[in-house]
């Protein structure tokens, strides 16, 4: 089984986790929304805008692999 956490960095962990969350659903919903916006006006989706929007997702995935040593630095950085 693994450590408890004490409450300041559990807070920490959330707090970066949600972060995490929020950009995942950012770099998720502005593609699917400029390529929704695209279908209607009947253009090509051009490749490099929607990269360039979906670059929140791959900040949120890495976030979130990094979740546990971002959470630590954070409440050192608290502290």
């Amino acid at each position: 089984m693994s450590d408890p956490i004490d409450a300041p960095p559990r807070g920490a962990m959330i707090l970066v986790r949600f972060t995490a969350v929020g950009l995942i659903g950012l770099g998720l919903l502005e593609p699917g929304l400029y390529a929704a916006e695209c279908a209607v006006h009947r253009e090509a989706i051009p490749v490099g805008p929607v990269l360039l929007r979906a670059l929140p997702l791959a900040a949120g995935i890495t976030v979130l692999v990094k979740a546990r040593a971002l959470a630590d630095w954070l409440s050192e950085f608290l502290d």
